[in-house]
């Protein structure tokens, strides 16, 4: 299974924050992607944080990178990484900074500047059974409260997580089919 978890309460979103205990916010919205990928944890951790790889995984959404951010690389601890696509039909910016880095089991980029009120999106990484699990969990304050949250706004994140991750597992284990061979 791909996914999993998506708790919501009565219009109200929570889920399980880092430490493993329940956090719930009036108006805060929260996704968990889980993606089981067939590569070692540090390939999975790097790939994710490769703005390249970004960039194509992202491609469906004709996401690009755009200065004053990182445009080229890994991101490490303190790097700024700037989007600019599409969503909703409106031309959007999006600038997050790497907040926590600890490699090969996580790292976390928060907004700085966008649409959202605040985003948070933490990656996590764990090797399991000869495979890597990696989850984003994503929490957010919408710009336009609950009502846009349980309109559209969780699951066209859903969905552009679950379509860019998907994208980018096909993309690590190519590359890993390709070394193997």
């Amino acid at each position: 299974m791909d996914s999993c978890l998506d708790l919501e309460c009565g219009g109200h979103a929570a889920a399980l924050n880092d430490s493993g205990s329940m956090a719930a916010a009036l108006h805060m919205g929260a996704i968990t992607i889980e993606t089981r990928i067939n590569a070692p944890i540090e390939t999975c951790f790097d790939a994710a944080r490769d703005v390249s790889l970004h960039v194509q995984s992202a491609s469906f959404s004709r996401e690009r990178l755009v200065p004053p951010g990182r445009l080229e690389g890994l991101l490490e601890l303190g790097d700024l990484v700037c989007f600019e696509g599409r969503h909703f039909g409106i031309k959007q910016r999006f600038y997050a900074r790497i907040v926590e880095l600890d490699r090969p089991h996580r790292f976390v980029d928060e907004m700085v500047k966008g649409t959202f009120r605040s985003m948070r999106h933490v990656h996590a990484f764990e090797a399991s059974g000869g495979l890597t699990i990696m989850r984003d969990v994503l929490t957010w304050q919408a710009p336009f409260g609950r009502v846009a949250d349980v309109l559209f706004l969780a699951r066209h994140l859903r969905w552009f997580v679950e379509t860019k991750q998907k994208r980018l597992k096909e993309l690590i284990e190519s590359r890993q089919s390709a070394i193997r061979h």
